[in-house]
């Protein structure tokens, strides 16, 4: 007999590409999560995964099994939440993604209260700029900037303004730049998860591409941040991590004459299935908490 809760350690370890990091997500045992994967595979007759001490993946038999065993767990899992709604109350595990600096500067701290308002709630928040899909087991993704996938619901948070911005002491050295042309001759900080190191403006009704002349390349906005603080360079960031720095005046915007391309922060959840209570009051929290427009934007 099928036992869910070997069903729930396998399609754990399936997203999570271990059986520790799965133990871990559950909250048990390695030894324990080990073992429930092995009682499923004596009770089906077949081997699902493949383990060495460096990988997990997945056999034949167990691709064909996931699908299946995923409904299993999140049908029990949207009922278990069904009759919760019923009474009025969020209860169960609620796992979201969130970019790395979004989510320390932002996200964390709105989710307290909701926290505070739905006790019962398991959350797990993972922090990770690496892009997810559905197949990740999240039940909620919050992105900054587009999210591309036709198994995902997406739902819009926030608005995100982008800003050239340095120190003030960097200006001094280095000059203000007036136009577009003079950011060539200026050290840019450089999102490298953007691919493409060149800013983009929208000046005259049409975009227009901007490469600094020297570069460093980082892959962590608050890192930029406060190399920007520390007068290392120009560096074109999002509002939100800049207007406590703004306000502090340990950075000054610069105005080049024209508009720097903008983002939105997005929510996303799995389509396939009911959304549930818990996501769609986590949207509403989220929102609220995040304001329109927002706080980081008011603030300036």
């Amino acid at each position: 007999m099928l036992k869910l809760d070997s069903a729930l350690v396998f399609v754990t370890a399936a997203e999570a590409g271990s059986i520790s990091e799965a133990a871990r997500r559950l909250q048990i045992a390695k030894s324990v999560a080990s073992e429930r994967l092995a009682d499923l595979e004596r009770s089906l007759g077949a081997t699902l995964m493949h383990r060495t001490t460096r990988r997990l993946s997945l056999t034949e038999d167990g691709a064909a099994f996931l699908a299946r065993a995923r409904r299993i767990v999140r049908e029990v899992e949207d009922a278990s939440a069904e009759l919760s709604e019923r009474r009025g109350e969020l209860v169960g595990p609620l796992r979201i993604s969130a970019p790395v600096s979004f989510g320390s500067l932002h996200v964390g701290p709105a989710l307290y209260a909701f926290l505070k308002a739905h006790p019962r709630i398991d959350l797990s928040l993972e922090l990770d700029d690496r892009f997810v899909g559905a197949g990740d087991g999240f039940d909620a993704i919050i992105r900054h900037g587009p999210i591309v996938d036709s198994s995902l619901t997406v739902k819009r948070l926030a608005p995100s303004k982008r800003l050239l911005a340095a120190a003030p002491d960097y200006i001094e050295q280095k000059g203000t730049p007036r136009k577009l042309a003079d950011l060539e001759r200026h050290f840019g900080i450089i999102y490298s998860h953007r691919g493409a190191a060149d800013w983009r403006f929208r000046q005259s009704g049409r975009w227009v591409s901007v490469r600094p002349g020297q570069m460093l390349r980082v892959n962590n906005g608050v890192v930029m941040r406060d190399a920007a603080i520390a007068g290392l360079g120009v560096a074109l960031l999002p509002s939100f991590l800049i207007y406590q720095a703004l306000a502090a005046k340990t950075l000054t915007t610069i105005d080049v004459g024209a508009d720097a391309e903008s983002a939105t922060v997005f929510v996303a959840y799995p389509s396939g299935r009911r959304v549930s209570a818990k996501v769609l009051a986590l949207i509403k929290h989220l929102r609220a908490a995040f304001g329109a427009p927002p706080y980081w934007d008011g603030a300036r």
